[in-house]
Protein backbone atom coordinates (compact mmCIF):
# COMPACT_ATOMS: atom_id res chain seq x y z
CA UNK A 1 0.00 0.00 0.00
CA UNK A 2 1.56 3.37 -1.02
CA UNK A 3 2.35 5.94 1.62
CA UNK A 4 -0.03 8.85 1.97
CA UNK A 5 1.33 12.16 0.75
CA UNK A 6 2.54 14.39 3.57
CA UNK A 7 -0.01 17.04 4.56
CA UNK A 8 0.94 20.57 3.45
CA UNK A 9 1.24 23.09 6.26
CA UNK A 10 -1.04 26.12 6.10
CA UNK A 11 1.92 28.44 6.75
CA UNK A 12 4.23 26.88 4.18
CA UNK A 13 7.13 29.15 3.20
CA UNK A 14 7.17 28.06 -0.46
CA UNK A 15 6.93 31.01 -2.83
CA UNK A 16 4.41 31.39 -5.62
CA UNK A 17 7.25 30.79 -8.10
CA UNK A 18 8.39 27.60 -6.40
CA UNK A 19 8.44 24.52 -8.69
CA UNK A 20 6.58 22.71 -5.93
CA UNK A 21 3.53 24.95 -6.31
CA UNK A 22 2.06 28.22 -5.00
CA UNK A 23 2.21 29.20 -1.37
CA UNK A 24 -0.85 28.02 0.52
CA UNK A 25 -2.91 30.78 2.16
CA UNK A 26 -2.28 31.20 5.83
CA UNK A 27 -5.15 29.90 7.92
CA UNK A 28 -7.02 32.60 9.86
CA UNK A 29 -7.99 31.93 13.44
CA UNK A 30 -11.44 33.53 13.53
CA UNK A 31 -11.72 32.97 17.29
CA UNK A 32 -8.27 34.21 18.23
CA UNK A 33 -9.49 36.16 21.26
CA UNK A 34 -12.86 34.68 22.22
CA UNK A 35 -11.51 31.13 22.53
CA UNK A 36 -9.29 32.30 25.40
CA UNK A 37 -12.43 33.33 27.25
CA UNK A 38 -14.86 30.48 26.51
CA UNK A 39 -12.90 27.33 25.53
CA UNK A 40 -11.90 24.51 27.85
CA UNK A 41 -12.77 23.16 31.25
CA UNK A 42 -11.19 26.03 33.13
CA UNK A 43 -13.48 28.52 31.34
CA UNK A 44 -16.67 26.78 32.43
CA UNK A 45 -17.54 29.69 34.76
CA UNK A 46 -17.28 32.13 31.84
CA UNK A 47 -19.66 30.02 29.74
CA UNK A 48 -22.07 29.77 32.65
CA UNK A 49 -22.16 33.55 32.94
CA UNK A 50 -22.67 33.99 29.20
CA UNK A 51 -25.53 31.48 29.09
CA UNK A 52 -27.40 33.79 31.44
CA UNK A 53 -27.20 36.63 28.88
CA UNK A 54 -28.41 34.54 25.96
CA UNK A 55 -25.55 32.36 24.70
CA UNK A 56 -26.45 28.90 23.38
CA UNK A 57 -24.06 25.99 22.79
CA UNK A 58 -23.42 26.93 19.14
CA UNK A 59 -22.55 30.52 20.08
CA UNK A 60 -19.40 29.40 21.88
CA UNK A 61 -18.09 28.02 18.60
CA UNK A 62 -18.60 31.27 16.69
CA UNK A 63 -16.45 34.41 16.52
CA UNK A 64 -17.67 37.06 18.92
CA UNK A 65 -18.25 40.65 17.80
CA UNK A 66 -18.64 43.52 20.23
CA UNK A 67 -21.15 46.19 19.20
CA UNK A 68 -19.95 49.43 20.83
CA UNK A 69 -23.05 51.62 21.14
CA UNK A 70 -22.89 55.30 22.05
CA UNK A 71 -26.65 55.45 22.61
CA UNK A 72 -28.01 58.10 24.95
CA UNK A 73 -31.16 60.17 25.04
CA UNK A 74 -29.26 63.23 26.25
CA UNK A 75 -28.55 64.45 22.71
CA UNK A 76 -30.25 64.16 19.30
CA UNK A 77 -26.96 62.97 17.82
CA UNK A 78 -27.22 59.64 19.65
CA UNK A 79 -30.86 59.18 20.60
CA UNK A 80 -31.51 56.65 17.80
CA UNK A 81 -28.31 54.63 18.08
CA UNK A 82 -29.87 51.89 20.22
CA UNK A 83 -31.88 50.82 17.18
CA UNK A 84 -28.83 51.04 14.93
CA UNK A 85 -26.89 48.82 17.34
CA UNK A 86 -29.63 46.18 17.20
CA UNK A 87 -29.50 46.25 13.39
CA UNK A 88 -25.72 45.88 13.40
CA UNK A 89 -26.03 42.91 15.77
CA UNK A 90 -28.57 41.32 13.41
CA UNK A 91 -26.06 41.72 10.58
CA UNK A 92 -23.38 40.00 12.66
CA UNK A 93 -25.71 37.08 13.34
CA UNK A 94 -26.62 36.84 9.68
CA UNK A 95 -22.91 36.73 8.89
CA UNK A 96 -22.43 33.72 11.16
CA UNK A 97 -20.89 35.25 14.30
CA UNK A 98 -22.22 36.11 17.76
CA UNK A 99 -22.87 39.77 18.61
CA UNK A 100 -22.61 41.22 22.11
CA UNK A 101 -23.74 44.84 22.57
CA UNK A 102 -22.23 47.14 25.16
CA UNK A 103 -22.43 50.85 25.85
CA UNK A 104 -20.06 53.74 26.28
CA UNK A 105 -20.62 57.38 27.20
CA UNK A 106 -21.43 60.47 25.20
CA UNK A 107 -21.65 64.13 26.13
CA UNK A 108 -23.31 66.84 24.07
CA UNK A 109 -21.17 69.70 22.84
CA UNK A 110 -24.25 71.65 21.75
CA UNK A 111 -25.78 71.45 25.21
CA UNK A 112 -22.63 72.05 27.26
CA UNK A 113 -21.25 74.77 24.95
CA UNK A 114 -20.37 77.97 26.76
CA UNK A 115 -20.59 76.35 30.21
CA UNK A 116 -18.03 74.73 32.55
CA UNK A 117 -19.40 71.37 31.38
CA UNK A 118 -17.76 71.87 27.97
CA UNK A 119 -14.44 71.11 29.66
CA UNK A 120 -15.50 67.46 29.64
CA UNK A 121 -16.11 67.30 25.90
CA UNK A 122 -12.60 66.48 24.65
CA UNK A 123 -12.00 64.50 27.84
CA UNK A 124 -14.90 62.28 26.77
CA UNK A 125 -13.00 61.31 23.61
CA UNK A 126 -10.33 59.70 25.78
CA UNK A 127 -12.90 58.09 28.09
CA UNK A 128 -14.74 56.61 25.10
CA UNK A 129 -11.52 55.23 23.63
CA UNK A 130 -10.43 53.81 26.97
CA UNK A 131 -13.82 52.25 27.70
CA UNK A 132 -14.16 50.51 24.33
CA UNK A 133 -10.59 49.22 24.55
CA UNK A 134 -11.31 48.02 28.09
CA UNK A 135 -14.49 46.11 27.26
CA UNK A 136 -13.19 44.51 24.05
CA UNK A 137 -9.90 43.56 25.71
CA UNK A 138 -11.58 42.14 28.81
CA UNK A 139 -14.29 40.19 27.00
CA UNK A 140 -12.12 38.79 24.23
CA UNK A 141 -14.13 39.95 21.23
CA UNK A 142 -12.75 38.88 17.86
CA UNK A 143 -14.13 41.94 16.07
CA UNK A 144 -15.89 45.22 16.73
CA UNK A 145 -18.60 47.38 15.20
CA UNK A 146 -18.49 50.86 16.71
CA UNK A 147 -21.40 53.26 16.18
CA UNK A 148 -20.90 56.97 16.88
CA UNK A 149 -23.05 60.05 16.45
CA UNK A 150 -21.74 63.12 18.28
CA UNK A 151 -18.40 64.85 17.72
CA UNK A 152 -16.18 62.99 20.21
CA UNK A 153 -17.85 59.59 19.76
CA UNK A 154 -16.27 59.14 16.37
CA UNK A 155 -12.60 59.84 17.09
CA UNK A 156 -12.99 58.07 20.45
CA UNK A 157 -14.29 54.96 18.70
CA UNK A 158 -11.58 55.15 16.07
CA UNK A 159 -8.79 55.55 18.61
CA UNK A 160 -10.00 52.40 20.37
CA UNK A 161 -10.22 50.43 17.11
CA UNK A 162 -6.68 51.52 16.21
CA UNK A 163 -5.30 50.52 19.62
CA UNK A 164 -7.05 47.14 19.64
CA UNK A 165 -6.22 46.32 15.99
CA UNK A 166 -8.94 43.68 15.70
CA UNK A 167 -11.21 43.44 12.63
CA UNK A 168 -13.60 46.36 12.91
CA UNK A 169 -16.06 48.61 11.10
CA UNK A 170 -17.17 52.09 12.14
CA UNK A 171 -20.78 53.18 11.54
CA UNK A 172 -21.83 56.82 11.56
CA UNK A 173 -25.19 57.51 13.20
CA UNK A 174 -26.14 59.91 10.40
CA UNK A 175 -26.95 63.57 9.93
CA UNK A 176 -29.98 65.43 11.21
CA UNK A 177 -32.36 67.04 8.76
CA UNK A 178 -32.47 70.85 8.82
CA UNK A 179 -35.12 72.65 10.83
CA UNK A 180 -37.57 75.27 9.64
CA UNK A 181 -36.12 77.71 7.12
CA UNK A 182 -33.00 75.48 6.89
CA UNK A 183 -31.94 76.33 10.43
CA UNK A 184 -29.63 74.25 12.62
CA UNK A 185 -27.81 74.53 15.96
CA UNK A 186 -25.46 77.24 14.66
CA UNK A 187 -28.52 79.33 13.76
CA UNK A 188 -29.44 79.29 17.45
CA UNK A 189 -26.00 80.46 18.63
CA UNK A 190 -25.96 83.24 16.03
CA UNK A 191 -29.49 84.31 16.96
CA UNK A 192 -28.20 85.04 20.49
CA UNK A 193 -25.76 87.55 19.00
CA UNK A 194 -28.59 88.99 16.94
CA UNK A 195 -30.67 89.37 20.09
CA UNK A 196 -27.80 91.18 21.84
CA UNK A 197 -27.52 93.51 18.85
CA UNK A 198 -31.27 94.16 18.86
CA UNK A 199 -31.80 92.63 15.43
CA UNK A 200 -33.65 89.57 16.79
CA UNK A 201 -36.64 89.86 19.12
CA UNK A 202 -37.25 87.61 22.10
CA UNK A 203 -40.16 86.04 20.24
CA UNK A 204 -38.01 85.37 17.18
CA UNK A 205 -35.28 83.86 19.36
CA UNK A 206 -37.82 81.51 20.94
CA UNK A 207 -39.07 80.48 17.48
CA UNK A 208 -35.51 79.65 16.38
CA UNK A 209 -35.02 77.63 19.57
CA UNK A 210 -38.18 75.61 18.93
CA UNK A 211 -37.60 74.86 15.24
CA UNK A 212 -33.85 74.48 14.65
CA UNK A 213 -33.46 70.86 15.84
CA UNK A 214 -36.27 68.71 14.38
CA UNK A 215 -35.18 65.21 15.43
CA UNK A 216 -32.40 62.61 15.65
CA UNK A 217 -29.01 62.98 14.03
CA UNK A 218 -25.80 64.97 14.16
CA UNK A 219 -25.56 68.71 13.46
CA UNK A 220 -26.68 69.53 9.95
CA UNK A 221 -23.70 71.28 8.32
CA UNK A 222 -20.15 70.25 7.56
CA UNK A 223 -19.45 70.62 11.25
CA UNK A 224 -17.24 68.28 13.26
CA UNK A 225 -19.53 65.22 13.23
CA UNK A 226 -20.10 65.21 9.47
CA UNK A 227 -16.45 66.13 8.86
CA UNK A 228 -15.20 63.20 10.92
CA UNK A 229 -17.73 60.79 9.40
CA UNK A 230 -16.48 61.78 5.94
CA UNK A 231 -12.83 61.52 7.01
CA UNK A 232 -13.41 58.04 8.44
CA UNK A 233 -15.05 56.88 5.21
CA UNK A 234 -12.09 58.26 3.26
CA UNK A 235 -9.79 56.51 5.72
CA UNK A 236 -11.42 53.23 4.69
CA UNK A 237 -12.91 52.34 8.08
CA UNK A 238 -16.61 52.64 7.23
CA UNK A 239 -18.63 51.26 4.36
CA UNK A 240 -19.13 53.40 1.24
CA UNK A 241 -21.74 56.14 1.84
CA UNK A 242 -21.89 55.57 5.60
CA UNK A 243 -20.89 59.20 6.12
CA UNK A 244 -23.65 60.63 3.94
CA UNK A 245 -26.97 59.24 5.12
CA UNK A 246 -29.78 60.81 7.10
CA UNK A 247 -29.97 59.48 10.64
CA UNK A 248 -33.61 58.54 10.16
CA UNK A 249 -33.56 56.69 6.84
CA UNK A 250 -33.72 53.22 5.36
CA UNK A 251 -30.21 53.76 3.97
CA UNK A 252 -28.80 54.16 7.47
CA UNK A 253 -30.61 51.07 8.71
CA UNK A 254 -29.18 49.04 5.83
CA UNK A 255 -25.73 50.50 6.48
CA UNK A 256 -25.80 49.11 10.03
CA UNK A 257 -26.88 45.64 8.94
CA UNK A 258 -24.23 45.53 6.22
CA UNK A 259 -21.59 46.68 8.71
CA UNK A 260 -22.43 43.73 10.95
CA UNK A 261 -21.99 41.32 8.07
CA UNK A 262 -18.85 43.10 6.87
CA UNK A 263 -17.00 42.74 10.17
CA UNK A 264 -17.52 38.96 10.05
CA UNK A 265 -15.93 38.89 6.58
CA UNK A 266 -13.00 40.93 7.94
CA UNK A 267 -12.54 38.40 10.75
CA UNK A 268 -12.49 35.59 8.21
CA UNK A 269 -9.91 37.42 6.10
CA UNK A 270 -7.83 38.49 9.09
CA UNK A 271 -7.95 42.11 7.86
CA UNK A 272 -7.23 44.49 10.74
CA UNK A 273 -7.57 48.29 11.21
CA UNK A 274 -3.84 49.02 11.10
CA UNK A 275 -3.65 47.37 7.68
CA UNK A 276 -6.30 49.86 6.56
CA UNK A 277 -5.26 52.93 8.56
CA UNK A 278 -1.93 53.51 6.85
CA UNK A 279 -0.20 56.84 6.35
CA UNK A 280 -1.54 57.01 2.78
CA UNK A 281 -5.07 56.39 4.12
CA UNK A 282 -4.68 59.31 6.54
CA UNK A 283 -3.59 61.47 3.61
CA UNK A 284 -6.86 60.48 1.90
CA UNK A 285 -8.80 61.50 5.01
CA UNK A 286 -7.07 64.89 5.12
CA UNK A 287 -7.72 65.44 1.41
CA UNK A 288 -11.45 64.74 1.70
CA UNK A 289 -11.77 66.90 4.84
CA UNK A 290 -10.24 69.83 2.96
CA UNK A 291 -12.33 69.36 -0.19
CA UNK A 292 -15.48 69.39 1.95
CA UNK A 293 -14.48 72.54 3.84
CA UNK A 294 -14.45 70.56 7.07
CA UNK A 295 -13.93 71.43 10.72
CA UNK A 296 -10.60 72.38 12.32
CA UNK A 297 -11.32 69.56 14.77
CA UNK A 298 -10.39 67.16 11.97
CA UNK A 299 -6.78 68.22 12.51
CA UNK A 300 -6.90 67.44 16.23
CA UNK A 301 -8.76 64.15 15.82
CA UNK A 302 -6.83 62.75 12.84
CA UNK A 303 -3.58 63.42 14.71
CA UNK A 304 -4.99 61.52 17.70
CA UNK A 305 -6.26 58.56 15.65
CA UNK A 306 -2.96 58.35 13.78
CA UNK A 307 -1.10 58.31 17.09
CA UNK A 308 -3.25 55.40 18.27
CA UNK A 309 -2.58 53.57 15.00
CA UNK A 310 1.17 54.07 15.25
CA UNK A 311 1.22 56.28 12.14
CA UNK A 312 3.45 59.35 12.08
CA UNK A 313 1.30 62.33 11.20
CA UNK A 314 2.07 65.98 11.96
CA UNK A 315 0.67 69.48 11.46
CA UNK A 316 3.03 69.99 8.54
CA UNK A 317 1.29 67.14 6.67
CA UNK A 318 -1.89 69.23 6.62
CA UNK A 319 0.09 72.10 5.11
CA UNK A 320 1.78 69.89 2.52
CA UNK A 321 -1.48 68.28 1.39
CA UNK A 322 -3.40 71.55 1.67
CA UNK A 323 -1.21 73.28 -0.89
CA UNK A 324 -2.62 71.13 -3.70
CA UNK A 325 -6.15 70.26 -2.52
CA UNK A 326 -8.95 72.78 -3.17
CA UNK A 327 -12.14 73.46 -1.22
CA UNK A 328 -15.01 72.28 -3.44
CA UNK A 329 -18.11 71.90 -1.24
CA UNK A 330 -20.34 74.90 -0.51
CA UNK A 331 -21.50 73.62 2.86
CA UNK A 332 -22.42 75.27 6.12
CA UNK A 333 -21.14 76.96 8.25
CA UNK A 334 -19.26 79.15 5.74
CA UNK A 335 -21.31 77.90 2.77
CA UNK A 336 -24.99 77.65 1.86
CA UNK A 337 -25.99 73.98 2.00
CA UNK A 338 -26.63 71.31 4.63
CA UNK A 339 -25.32 67.78 4.81
CA UNK A 340 -28.73 66.32 4.02
CA UNK A 341 -28.68 68.25 0.74
CA UNK A 342 -25.30 66.67 -0.07
CA UNK A 343 -26.82 63.29 0.82
CA UNK A 344 -29.61 63.92 -1.69
CA UNK A 345 -27.15 64.32 -4.59
CA UNK A 346 -25.03 61.26 -3.78
CA UNK A 347 -22.94 62.02 -0.71
CA UNK A 348 -19.15 62.09 -0.88
CA UNK A 349 -18.59 59.12 -3.21
CA UNK A 350 -18.78 61.21 -6.45
CA UNK A 351 -16.48 63.80 -4.87
CA UNK A 352 -13.97 61.12 -3.91
CA UNK A 353 -14.08 59.67 -7.42
CA UNK A 354 -13.32 63.12 -8.83
CA UNK A 355 -10.39 63.52 -6.44
CA UNK A 356 -9.12 60.04 -7.29
CA UNK A 357 -9.24 60.66 -11.04
CA UNK A 358 -7.32 63.91 -10.48
CA UNK A 359 -4.56 62.03 -8.67
CA UNK A 360 -5.40 63.57 -5.30
CA UNK A 361 -6.32 60.29 -3.52
CA UNK A 362 -4.38 57.04 -3.07
CA UNK A 363 -6.62 54.47 -4.73
CA UNK A 364 -4.61 51.46 -3.60
CA UNK A 365 -5.54 51.83 0.08
CA UNK A 366 -7.50 48.93 1.56
CA UNK A 367 -10.95 49.48 3.08
CA UNK A 368 -13.36 47.56 5.31
CA UNK A 369 -15.07 46.16 2.22
CA UNK A 370 -11.92 44.10 1.68
CA UNK A 371 -11.44 45.97 -1.62
CA UNK A 372 -9.33 49.04 -2.34
CA UNK A 373 -10.64 52.59 -2.38
CA UNK A 374 -10.34 52.68 -6.16
CA UNK A 375 -12.32 49.46 -6.50
CA UNK A 376 -15.06 50.83 -4.24
CA UNK A 377 -15.30 54.03 -6.28
CA UNK A 378 -15.37 52.36 -9.68
CA UNK A 379 -19.17 52.29 -9.87
CA UNK A 380 -19.77 55.66 -8.16
CA UNK A 381 -21.99 57.84 -10.40
CA UNK A 382 -21.26 61.53 -10.99
CA UNK A 383 -23.29 64.24 -9.30
CA UNK A 384 -26.49 65.19 -11.13
CA UNK A 385 -26.21 67.96 -13.70
CA UNK A 386 -27.00 71.40 -12.38
CA UNK A 387 -26.25 70.75 -8.70
CA UNK A 388 -24.58 73.69 -6.94
CA UNK A 389 -23.25 72.06 -3.78
CA UNK A 390 -19.93 70.61 -5.01
CA UNK A 391 -17.94 72.71 -7.44
CA UNK A 392 -15.79 71.26 -10.24
CA UNK A 393 -12.02 71.10 -9.76
CA UNK A 394 -11.61 73.80 -12.40
CA UNK A 395 -13.77 76.25 -10.42
CA UNK A 396 -13.09 75.71 -6.70
CA UNK A 397 -14.35 77.80 -3.81
CA UNK A 398 -10.71 78.10 -2.74
CA UNK A 399 -7.77 76.74 -4.73
CA UNK A 400 -6.01 75.44 -1.63
CA UNK A 401 -6.92 74.38 1.90
CA UNK A 402 -9.06 76.41 4.28
CA UNK A 403 -7.28 74.61 7.15
CA UNK A 404 -4.21 76.78 7.48
CA UNK A 405 -1.41 75.92 9.90
CA UNK A 406 0.15 79.14 11.20
CA UNK A 407 3.42 79.67 13.00
CA UNK A 408 5.18 82.69 14.46
CA UNK A 409 6.26 84.20 17.74
CA UNK A 410 2.69 83.90 19.05
CA UNK A 411 2.44 80.20 18.17
CA UNK A 412 5.95 78.69 17.85
CA UNK A 413 4.55 75.15 17.86
CA UNK A 414 1.71 76.01 15.50
CA UNK A 415 -1.93 77.06 15.37
CA UNK A 416 -4.81 76.07 13.11
CA UNK A 417 -6.92 78.62 11.28
CA UNK A 418 -10.15 78.05 9.38
CA UNK A 419 -9.96 80.54 6.52
CA UNK A 420 -12.16 79.96 3.49
CA UNK A 421 -11.15 83.21 1.83
CA UNK A 422 -14.56 84.79 2.40
CA UNK A 423 -13.19 86.39 5.56
CA UNK A 424 -10.09 87.69 3.75
CA UNK A 425 -6.59 86.23 3.95
CA UNK A 426 -4.98 88.75 6.30
CA UNK A 427 -6.10 90.45 9.49
CA UNK A 428 -4.21 92.97 11.57
CA UNK A 429 -5.68 94.45 14.71
CA UNK A 430 -5.31 95.21 18.40
CA UNK A 431 -5.62 92.57 21.07
CA UNK A 432 -8.68 92.40 23.33
CA UNK A 433 -7.63 89.80 25.92
CA UNK A 434 -9.89 87.51 27.98
CA UNK A 435 -8.70 84.80 30.36
CA UNK A 436 -11.74 82.56 29.83
CA UNK A 437 -14.54 81.89 27.38
CA UNK A 438 -17.15 83.25 29.80
CA UNK A 439 -15.35 86.60 30.10
CA UNK A 440 -14.97 86.79 26.33
CA UNK A 441 -18.66 86.12 25.70
CA UNK A 442 -19.62 88.72 28.27
CA UNK A 443 -17.32 91.22 26.56
CA UNK A 444 -18.65 90.49 23.08
CA UNK A 445 -22.31 90.66 24.05
CA UNK A 446 -21.69 93.71 26.25
CA UNK A 447 -20.05 95.77 23.50
CA UNK A 448 -16.44 95.66 24.73
CA UNK A 449 -15.34 94.11 21.43
CA UNK A 450 -15.30 96.45 18.45
CA UNK A 451 -14.31 96.41 14.80
CA UNK A 452 -10.55 96.02 14.39
CA UNK A 453 -10.11 93.91 17.53
CA UNK A 454 -8.35 90.56 17.72
CA UNK A 455 -10.19 88.74 20.50
CA UNK A 456 -7.71 86.65 22.48
CA UNK A 457 -9.23 83.86 24.59
CA UNK A 458 -6.60 82.03 26.63
CA UNK A 459 -6.18 79.50 29.44
CA UNK A 460 -8.58 77.28 27.47
CA UNK A 461 -6.01 74.80 26.11
CA UNK A 462 -5.82 71.04 26.77
CA UNK A 463 -4.15 71.54 30.16
CA UNK A 464 -5.35 75.04 30.98
CA UNK A 465 -9.07 74.60 30.41
CA UNK A 466 -8.63 71.84 31.07
CA UNK A 467 -10.25 70.16 28.10
CA UNK A 468 -9.75 72.69 25.29
CA UNK A 469 -13.29 74.04 25.14
CA UNK A 470 -14.89 74.97 21.81
CA UNK A 471 -15.55 78.66 21.22
CA UNK A 472 -18.87 78.43 19.38
CA UNK A 473 -20.62 80.78 21.78
CA UNK A 474 -18.12 83.62 21.22
CA UNK A 475 -17.89 83.09 17.45
CA UNK A 476 -21.66 82.77 17.18
CA UNK A 477 -22.05 86.01 19.13
CA UNK A 478 -19.53 87.79 16.88
CA UNK A 479 -21.37 86.68 13.75
CA UNK A 480 -24.77 87.49 15.25
CA UNK A 481 -23.62 91.02 16.14
CA UNK A 482 -22.52 91.58 12.56
CA UNK A 483 -18.79 91.70 13.36
CA UNK A 484 -17.77 88.63 11.34
CA UNK A 485 -15.84 90.67 8.76
CA UNK A 486 -14.37 93.12 11.28
CA UNK A 487 -13.08 91.01 14.17
CA UNK A 488 -10.63 88.11 14.41
CA UNK A 489 -10.48 85.61 17.27
CA UNK A 490 -7.51 83.54 18.45
CA UNK A 491 -7.42 80.98 21.25
CA UNK A 492 -5.45 78.12 22.72
CA UNK A 493 -8.82 76.39 22.87
CA UNK A 494 -10.55 75.08 19.76
CA UNK A 495 -13.60 75.66 17.64
CA UNK A 496 -16.82 73.88 16.94
CA UNK A 497 -17.20 72.82 13.34
CA UNK A 498 -20.02 75.36 13.34
CA UNK A 499 -17.67 78.28 13.96
CA UNK A 500 -16.80 80.54 11.07
CA UNK A 501 -15.22 83.93 10.61
CA UNK A 502 -11.53 84.86 10.89
CA UNK A 503 -10.71 82.38 13.66
CA UNK A 504 -7.47 80.74 14.82
CA UNK A 505 -7.37 77.95 17.41
CA UNK A 506 -5.00 75.34 18.86
CA UNK A 507 -2.42 78.08 19.61
CA UNK A 508 0.59 76.21 20.99
CA UNK A 509 2.27 76.24 23.42
CA UNK A 510 -0.85 77.08 25.38
CA UNK A 511 -1.10 79.81 28.00
CA UNK A 512 -1.21 77.43 30.97
CA UNK A 513 2.33 76.20 30.27
CA UNK A 514 3.68 79.69 29.63
CA UNK A 515 3.18 79.89 25.88
CA UNK A 516 3.48 83.34 24.30
CA UNK A 517 -0.31 83.74 24.21
CA UNK A 518 -0.09 84.12 28.01
CA UNK A 519 2.00 87.28 27.54
CA UNK A 520 -0.40 89.20 25.27
CA UNK A 521 -1.86 92.43 26.66
CA UNK A 522 -4.77 94.62 25.60
CA UNK A 523 -3.73 96.93 22.79
CA UNK A 524 -0.91 94.77 21.44
CA UNK A 525 -0.88 94.58 17.65
CA UNK A 526 -1.41 91.10 16.18
CA UNK A 527 -1.03 90.19 12.51
CA UNK A 528 -2.54 87.01 11.06
CA UNK A 529 -1.43 86.26 7.49
CA UNK A 530 -2.88 83.14 5.84
CA UNK A 531 -0.78 83.55 2.69
CA UNK A 532 2.47 83.58 4.65
CA UNK A 533 1.05 81.15 7.22
CA UNK A 534 2.13 83.45 10.02
CA UNK A 535 0.69 84.68 13.32
CA UNK A 536 2.80 87.45 14.80
CA UNK A 537 2.62 89.45 18.01
CA UNK A 538 4.26 92.80 17.22
CA UNK A 539 5.95 93.21 20.58
CA UNK A 540 9.74 93.31 21.01
CA UNK A 541 11.59 90.29 22.31
CA UNK A 542 12.94 92.40 25.16
CA UNK A 543 9.42 93.34 26.25
CA UNK A 544 8.27 89.73 26.00
CA UNK A 545 11.18 88.66 28.21
CA UNK A 546 10.13 91.24 30.82
CA UNK A 547 6.54 90.00 30.70
CA UNK A 548 7.67 86.40 31.02
CA UNK A 549 9.60 87.14 34.20
CA UNK A 550 6.44 88.64 35.71
CA UNK A 551 4.17 85.79 34.59
CA UNK A 552 3.00 83.16 37.09
CA UNK A 553 1.06 80.01 36.16
CA UNK A 554 -2.59 79.97 37.19
CA UNK A 555 -3.95 77.62 39.80
CA UNK A 556 -5.35 74.39 38.30
CA UNK A 557 -9.08 74.44 37.61
CA UNK A 558 -9.45 70.95 39.12
CA UNK A 559 -7.23 69.14 41.62
CA UNK A 560 -9.00 65.76 41.61
CA UNK A 561 -11.20 63.71 39.34
CA UNK A 562 -11.34 63.26 35.58
CA UNK A 563 -10.38 66.82 34.67
CA UNK A 564 -7.35 66.81 36.96
CA UNK A 565 -6.15 63.46 35.62
CA UNK A 566 -6.63 64.68 32.07
CA UNK A 567 -4.69 67.89 32.70
CA UNK A 568 -1.76 65.90 34.13
CA UNK A 569 -1.65 63.44 31.19
CA UNK A 570 -2.71 65.37 28.09
CA UNK A 571 -0.27 66.34 25.35
CA UNK A 572 -0.16 69.53 23.31
CA UNK A 573 -2.81 70.20 20.67
CA UNK A 574 -0.05 69.90 18.06
CA UNK A 575 0.15 66.20 18.97
CA UNK A 576 -3.61 65.69 18.96
CA UNK A 577 -4.19 66.38 22.69
CA UNK A 578 -3.87 62.67 23.47
CA UNK A 579 -3.30 61.07 26.87
CA UNK A 580 -1.53 57.88 25.81
CA UNK A 581 1.71 59.01 24.18
CA UNK A 582 4.55 56.49 24.34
Amino acid sequence: MPKAAPRRRANSSRSANSPKGPKAPKAVDTRRYSKLVVDGIKQTPARAMLRAVGFADRDFERPQVGIASTWSNLTPCNVHIDELARLAAAGVHRGGAKAVTFGTITVSDGISMGTPGMRYSLVSREVIADSIETVVGAQGFDGVVAIGGCDKNMPGCMMALARLDRPAVFVYGGTIRPGAERRDIVSVFEAIGGYAKGAVSEQQLKYVERTAIPGPGSCAGMYTANTMASAIEALGMSLPNSSAQDAVSEQKREDCERAGEAVVRLIEKGLRPRQIMTRRAFENAITVSIALGGSTNAVLHLLAIASAAGVKLALDDFTRIGRRVPVLADLRPSGRFSMSELVAIGGIQPLMKTLLEAGLLHGDCLTVTGATLAENLRAAPPYPAGQQIVRPLADPIKKDSHLVVLRGNLAPDGAVAKITGKEGLRFAGTARVFDSEEKALEGILGGAVRAGDVVVIRYEGPKGGPGMREMLSPTGAIMGKGLGQDVALITDGRFSGGSHGFVVGHVSPEAAVGGPIALVRDGDRIVIDARRRQIVLEVSEAELRRRRKAWTPPKPYARRGALAKYARCVSSATLGAVTDLE
